[in-house]
């Protein structure tokens, strides 16, 4: 810190010795370092194995105490076996179940997980809260950690397909408040997130296609090796398949992380409001929250960036043959590319809001062929409408080539 002050002579009065221009000035720098791991482990909640319990500081011969907050679905499934690890390890667990559903994302939430660490008298840099469960979980607790004392260490388990490849491995935590997605939130690290495929066993089929979409977004903004690996790799995807995960679905979860790790790492805090990342979330976030019935946050960015190839190659950006290859890898794999909802009009007002968060301007990423990526800011109301109507044609004939092979 530097500064700058002036000298009162002995005498006079100090009320009326007042600084006179420049007056009193300091500087204040200081940098804040980052450092959290992610790692993939298998047989996390065996009672041998001991990352999750060290991430937890047990396994010193003491016990120690944590809370964890975890998914109301996880813990119907995985509570005897998440209590039986946790008593081998001697570590004394506070219980929070917490609901896991969009509607969940709430300030409301948030706060209930920090009333939670009150009630415990959590210390604050000794005892780590757990975090257990898929993106909406991460998001809230995430967000009440932050909050919390002014930040406490929490561990994530990322127990969806997007949480392992998307929520659970960066900094931004963030719940909705009234229309608008993630409105409120913060950056705010874990220490650690362990990721142990064996938990995507359990998910429903409809949420293994919502964590592909994410995938499917690196894939066309970074690597196009990944969006051949989904290629070959459609309709053979399931829950049992991700949870063995030999070696094709491994090169998909770790080329997925890899390159999402390696976009955010060098932008943590979003200084740089150009990200490739933000593909496939310039108009879903107003999509999401509006469709009725929901959709999961992955089928909105399918929507999305099925917008957004069509954006591209009306800019000729993207050859009409591959913008028909992803076209038919999102619906491959059983995603949307249209919604009623999407109207133009509200393609303008989410374009508007994405303006506002994006600092101005409109820093909209588009495909600049397969594994690469171009920042436009000049879309026009036009551009949108005809965007539409390419999706709209190409559904209409991809559907009847369906109903004439079927027939």
């Amino acid at each position: 810190m530097s500064g700058t002050a002036m000298h009162r002579p002995a005498g006079l009065n100090p009320v009326a010795d007042l600084p006179k221009p420049p007056g009193l000035h300091w500087n204040v720098r200081a940098e804040q370092p980052v450092a959290y791991s992610v790692s993939m482990v298998r047989g996390l909640l065996d009672p041998g194995n001991p990352a999750l319990a060290h991430a937890c500081r047990g396994g010193q011969g003491r016990p120690v105490r944590c809370l964890l907050a975890i998914d109301s679905v996880v813990d119907s499934l995985y509570h005897d076996r998440f209590s039986a690890y946790f008593d081998r390890w001697q570590i004394d667990v506070t219980w929070l179940v917490v609901q896991g559903d969009e509607d969940a994302k709430s300030l409301e939430q948030s706060v209930h997980v920090t009333e939670a660490m009150s009630r415990m008298g959590i210390l604050r840099r000794a005892e780590k809260v757990v975090a257990v469960g898929g993106g909406v979980v991460l998001d809230i607790v995430g967000f009440a950690v932050s909050m919390y004392r002014r930040g406490v260490p929490y561990v994530r388990v990322p127990t969806t397909l997007i949480g392992q490849i998307d929520a659970g491995i960066g900094v931004k935590t963030g719940i909705n408040h009234g229309r608008h997605k993630n409105r409120l939130g913060a950056y705010f690290a874990p220490e650690l997130t362990l990721i142990d495929p064996a938990f995507l066993r359990t998910i429903e089929p409809r949420h293994v296609a919502n964590g592909i979409a994410e995938i499917i977004k690196m894939a066309l903004v970074k690597d196009a090796v990944l969006f051949d690996l989904l290629e070959a790799t459609v309709g053979s995807i399931t829950p049992d398949i991700l949870a063995s995960c030999g070696s094709a679905v491994s090169e998909v979860l770790s080329r997925a992380i890899s390159g999402m790790l390696d976009e955010l790492e060098p932008n943590l805090w979003e200084q740089v409001l150009e990200r490739s990342v933000d593909y496939g979330h310039t108009f879903s976030p107003s999509l999401e929250l509006r469709a009725d019935p929901p959709l999961l946050h992955g089928e909105a960015v399918a929507v999305d960036m099925a917008i957004c190839l069509a954006l591209a190659h009306l800019r000729g950006h993207l050859s009409k043959s591959d913008t028909d290859r992803a076209l038919r890898l999102l619906q491959g794999f059983q995603l949307p590319v249209s919604h009623p909802v999407f109207t133009q009009e509200l393609l303008e007002e989410a374009l508007g809001d994405a303006v506002r968060h994006r600092d101005g301007l409109q820093r909209v990423p588009l495909v600049r062929g397969i594994g690469s990526v171009v920042f436009v800011n000049d879309l026009t109301s036009e551009e949108l409408g005809r965007s539409l109507e390419f999706v709209g044609s190409w559904t209409a004939t991809a559907n009847s080539e369906l109903v004439g092979a079927a027939v």
